[in-house]
């Protein structure tokens, strides 16, 4: 029931006219009784009537959801909301204009014209290493976000890398990601932290090798899943076999609870086709899984895998991104004392492999094998490692004997998974702390069985560790003396104005990271010339390390393990020496790619050491000669076929361990690459 002093102009009135309501346009008051009242009709019409207080008694006033009333910080925020929502419908860069970045064409083309036409979306963004795939998935993220295609997204990543993600989430893109840890799982109420975030970082291997908190993926739903260094997803054909690892598996579990799945990787391909071919089918089961079955190498990737390598990277002005990158290849020769100590300690290798060839034991036989694969490395890395390694071989070794003297029962082979000793390149699928830990484990196996086996091997290490002793105390190491050349005479060393240029430097090995600091430091003569990150450092000290190098002008050589290979960002260097070469291939561009990228504005320069004289060494001068070969033939691109350089159907590692085994025996040791 309305009231006259109720009635205003705008209101609108009901039960005056049958059927409709009705606007007021005036009221002009009679005194306290009476009102002459001028109203609109729905059709348009005007009329007026002079109203008594009774008279509006079987009237009622329309209740109205629009006014002026309501608080104005709250209905800015409901209208910018809904402009946000429609945003991605006028602007189709919507992701671009909202986050702190500069982007570049490639990183456009690859969001815009590539990834996001393609939802629900399964793609291997295969981009040179320093392109920025971490921007690409960031935007990727954000505009989905934006057209209402993504609530929930996981980022799987190696663990060092994985704070690095979450800041750059957080400061490029405005995107909060929690990364989830172990007490993370452990304080959910729900027991799974992956139901507690909808944006979450978890490590690779955390989620391949925790069987506990991987196989609480199996109650979640995601809307995208992004694996970086998705090269580490291996699996392995072996005929009409395929071994499967820990990661890979965990990758075939996540697609299955995603609707959209993006892989990330510089080096998709590790030289072996089928083994390419089986890493595709994460993306595409259906289309790729036949290579165990003997079914055509696939040709065409096109549309489910961009690969762009850096001479192909422009800006908007069409001028090359990138500044070229030369490769060179620093040969020379062992001493004659390094030479009889190369021939032992291979010899000592071989007949250890041929006698592990006799071993029933597959774990135990692939235990002697990864030892004898190790000790190799290190023989070429340095003397100051391969004298470690034989000593702590022969220590162990002697352990062994005095427990079988004793009755003591023998250690058993370290109970490794099956798929880390199937994996040809077993570098690429452990991180650097693992690598570590399971080359001192190892070290003592052997595939010696009696007592007097033992005593005929300790002997002979004996004869190695006061040969390598010899090399070591001879300071005739003609390694240093090529890297301590290259240091104080290459022109590339020193800028313009005669100081020292920034220099990163990558070895295998952490006995041979200290023998090299120590000697460089000693060259330099100075202490805090030198940093170094290797396996086992603590996340902040790593940081640290960087930073100094990053920002003082006093660290000039920055030395550093395949710890550093992944995820640093060195561009305020220019050069890099690779001081141990990796069995496989597509660490040297994983290496090179920490100082060429992105805000590189200086020719980038490369060194890798090679022994010409050794077994291992004349497999890689063939390598690196027919790169070579290439570069000059696809006009700078060498690097776009690092990985899939011709092996036939062998990886660079067989080809290695094969010289190691059989290079006297010209028939057996391996094709040339």
């Amino acid at each position: 029931m309305a009231r006259l002093s109720d009635i205003a102009p705008g209101c609108r009135l009901i039960g005056l006219i049958p059927g409709q309501a009705v606007s007021v346009v005036s009221v002009e008051p009679y005194g306290d009784i009476s009102a002459n009242v001028t109203y609109r009709l729905s059709s348009g019409a005007i009329e007026e009537r002079v109203f008594f207080a009774k008279d509006v008694e079987t009237l009622s006033i329309e209740e109205s959801s629009w006014g002026f009333t309501a608080n104005g910080d709250d209905f800015k925020l409901a209208s910018e909301a809904l402009r946000i929502s429609l945003a991605s419908t006028q602007d189709p860069f919507l992701a671009v204009r909202t986050s702190r970045i500069r982007p570049l064409p490639h990183q456009i083309s690859a969001v815009y014209e590539k990834m996001l036409p393609r939802l629900p979306l399964r793609y291997v963004l295969a981009d040179d290493p320093g392109a920025g795939k971490t921007v690409m998935a960031g935007l990727l993220v954000k505009e989905m976000m934006a057209r209402g295609d993504l609530k929930r997204c996981l980022v799987v990543c190696p663990g060092s890398l994985c704070v690095q993600w979450q800041d750059e989430l957080l400061d490029k893109f405005g995107l909060d990601f929690a990364i989830l840890t172990r007490d993370a799982f452990e304080a959910s109420g729900r027991r799974n932290a992956f139901l507690d975030h909808d944006l979450a970082i978890a490590s690779l291997d955390r989620l391949a090798r925790d069987r506990e908190i991987g196989s609480l993926v199996e109650d979640c739903q995601w809307d995208l899943v992004i694996f970086d260094e998705a090269h580490k997803l291996a699996a392995h054909v072996y005929g009409r076999e395929v071994k499967y690892t820990a990661r890979y598996r965990l990758a075939q579990l996540l697609s299955g609870h995603t609707e959209n799945l993006l892989l990330m990787t510089a080096t998709p391909h590790n030289g072996k086709p089928k083994d390419f071919q089986q890493f595709m089918a994460l993306v595409d089961a259906d289309r790729f899984e036949g290579a165990a079955h003997g079914e055509p190498d696939i040709a065409d990737v096109s549309d489910v895998m961009r690969r762009l390598v850096k001479e192909e990277l422009l800006t908007f002005e069409g001028r090359p991104l990138f500044p070229e990158r030369i490769a060179h290849t620093v040969s020379y020769e062992l001493t004659p004392l390094e030479d009889e100590l190369y021939q032992e300690v291979t010899e000592y290798v071989r007949t250890g492999f041929n006698r592990a060839d006799s071993i029933g034991d597959g774990a135990k036989r692939n235990s002697v094998g990864f030892a004898l694969t190790v000790l190799q490395r290190r023989l070429a890395s340095s003397p100051a490692a391969i004298l470690s390694s034989l000593r702590r071989r022969r220590d162990r070794l002697k352990e062994e004997l005095a427990n079988m003297k004793d009755g003591r029962p023998r250690k058993e082979a370290p109970g490794v998974s099956a798929d880390i000793w199937d994996t040809p390149a077993y570098d690429e699928d452990l991180s650097q702390e693992e690598l570590d830990t399971l080359e001192d484990s190892t070290s003592g196996v052997t595939a010696a069985e009696t007592e007097a086996e033992l005593v005929a091997e300790i002997a002979e290490l004996d004869r190695l560790v006061d040969l390598a002793g010899r090399v070591y105390r001879s300071k005739d190491d003609r390694k240093w003396q090529e890297l301590s050349r290259l240091l104080q005479d290459a022109p590339a060393m020193y800028a313009k104005d005669g100081s020292r240029e920034k220099l990163v430097i990558f070895t295998e090995h952490k006995d041979t990271l200290d023998y090299l600091a120590s000697n460089i430091r000693q060259l330099l003569g100075r202490r805090d010339a030198v940093e170094v990150i290797c396996g086992g450092m603590g996340r902040d000290a790593r940081r640290q390390a960087e930073n100094r190098f990053k920002n003082d002008k006093e660290v000039q050589v920055l030395l550093a393990t395949d710890a550093a290979g992944e995820g640093i960002n060195l561009q305020q260097a220019h050069l890099e020496i690779s001081y141990d070469l990796p069995w496989n291939p597509n660490k040297l561009e994983q290496r090179f790619g920490r100082i060429h990228r992105i805000g590189q504005t200086e020719v980038c320069h490369l060194w890798n050491l090679v022994a010409g004289g050794t077994r291992e060494g004349q497999v890689y001068e063939r390598l690196l000669n027919k790169l070579e070969v290439e570069r000059g033939v696809l006009g700078g691109r060498v690097f776009d076929v690092l990985g899939e350089v011709s092996f036939g159907d062998r990886s660079l590692a067989d080809l290695l361990k094969d010289a190691v085994r059989y290079g006297s025996d010209p028939a057996r040791a391996g094709s040339e690459p």
